[in-house]
């Protein structure tokens, strides 16, 4: 690690005086880091020394020099299809060491029969490779060391319940997901147990691990019916395993609100998807629970997981009154980011010493961060480049569209900029999900692994 970006990442520590910082003190030492990080990368990753040869890139002297050197979020799952289709694992793993700091040639993958067996084989060599869930039909698989992963740890260890309090082990942590397997959600779920769980007072909804090759036949069979090209036979097959799953789903998400309901009376640490926060009320109403009877001191999390499924109008409201008043930290956070920004009072994401964030233009080529004298509220595409990475590069231009308020104090009087709690994916907006860049950043990756 190098001395600026180790500086900027310590501080984090004290999170209090992490986000007093103004902009003004920030970028130089950002900007300082950004071109240690950037003269051994270009040395580690040809991808990125191609990148900024064609871009004139030689040094990072100001903000708009790192725009030209961010990758694009689809180009961690460029790879073909047929690689993962066909078990052409050599090949997979070929496309990943172009992306990759670490050398990966020496993983052997001769036996490999499914992607999870290819994952193990990289876990076991050090390789803490973490894949997104496929929702589009395709994984994205993203390279991470040891160091990356403690970093990450490190950051929801003071961001998670920012600016509440910082994590000790001494209550009960409920996580509504899966706690093995390869994925940034599980992940965070084993962060917050071992952050915030006191000894023996840690439960998951399921022991089940995840598995990648399910969740992305799964992806791909819903794709397949959504555009038609699905058998009858195939249809039929799905519906009846999904059946399965949602029995057993259902027991163990009781079980699970039970579990809740009996420590509700001292401060807990659950997080879940709306969906499952609106099943446990549902339990709740039937053991006679009424709203507010939650200690004040839980952290109680919630979002996500409302795509695809009917959900009453005012879910948001009925979570909100059936916990009452507790602790409700917030996290815009994403598999390929290793420093959460979390929500200050008035609900606005603060970024952390060790992230600097970009504002791009919807094609993903311009930088939209104002000069000092054009300060206010700007929107467009979130980029960034993650100080903290080791295993990969950690410049980064996102499918989400955001609100940026570059006011030098936020409402919350600490500095900004900040981002507003309004993020979208282009794509759920109805948009293509274009980026400039992308065509050619898959061109090189094509061109390495021939």
């Amino acid at each position: 690690m190098t001395p600026k970006r180790k500086m900027l990442l310590d501080l984090i520590e004290k999170p209090d005086e992490a986000f007093s910082m103004s902009e003004a003190q920030l970028l130089p030492l950002r900007l300082a880091a950004a071109q240690e990080l950037f003269s051994q990368r270009i040395e580690q990753i040809p991808l990125l020394k191609q990148r900024a040869q064609e871009a004139g890139i030689s040094k990072i002297e100001k903000l708009s020099d790192l725009v030209p050197l961010l990758f694009s979020h689809t180009a961690y799952k460029s790879y073909p299809a047929s690689f993962v289709e066909k078990g052409q694992w050599d090949r997979l793993l070929k496309w990943l060491d172009s992306l990759s700091v670490l050398d990966l040639s020496g993983v052997d993958v001769s036996t490999v029969t499914n992607v999870d067996e290819w994952l193990e084989r990289l876990w076991a060599a050090d390789h803490r490779v973490l894949a997104t869930s496929g929702s589009s039909g395709k994984c994205s698989f993203l390279n991470h060391t040891a160091g990356d992963q403690a970093n990450k740890k490190r950051h929801f260890k003071y961001c998670a319940a920012w600016p509440v309090q910082v994590a000790s082990r001494d209550r009960p942590v409920f996580w509504m997901g899966q706690i093995k397997g390869p994925n940034s959600a599980v992940e965070a779920g084993q962060f917050a147990m071992e952050n915030w769980g006191r000894e023996g007072a840690v439960f998951t909804l399921t022991q089940e691990p995840l598995r990648i090759s399910e969740v992305s036949k799964m992806a791909s069979m819903r794709k397949k019916m959504a555009d038609g090209t699905a058998t009858p036979t195939e249809v039929a097959e799905f519906e009846a395993e999904s059946v399965v799953k949602g029995q057993q789903g259902t027991q163990e998400m009781r079980e699970f609100a039970d579990r809740v309901l009996d420590h509700r009376h001292e401060p807990i640490y659950l997080i879940g998807f709306w969906a499952q926060h609106l099943a446990i009320i549902e339990r709740a109403r039937e053991r006679g629970i009424a709203n507010g009877d939650f200690h004040p001191d839980s952290i109680i999390g919630a979002g996500g997981g409302v795509k695809g499924i009917p959900l009453p109008a005012d879910y948001r409201e009925q979570v909100n009154a059936f916990y009452g008043n507790v602790r409700r930290p917030g996290l815009y956070a994403m598999t390929e980011l290793s420093q959460p920004m979390p929500r200050c009072e008035h609900g606005h994401y603060h970024v952390p010493p060790g992230l600097i964030m970009l504002l791009l233009d919807e094609s993903g080529e311009t930088l939209l961060n104002p000069e000092a004298e054009h300060k206010g509220i700007k929107e467009g595409r979130f980029a960034f480049l993650d100080l903290a990475y080791e295993g990969r590069w950690g410049g980064l231009i996102t499918g989400d569209k955001v609100s940026v308020d570059f006011t030098p104090t936020c409402s919350c009087g600490r500095p900004g900029p900040v981002i507003h709690d309004t993020i979208v994916r282009f794509t759920q907006m109805g948009q293509e999900d274009n980026i400039g860049c992308a065509g050619t950043i898959d061109a090189y990756i094509r061109g390495s692994i021939a």
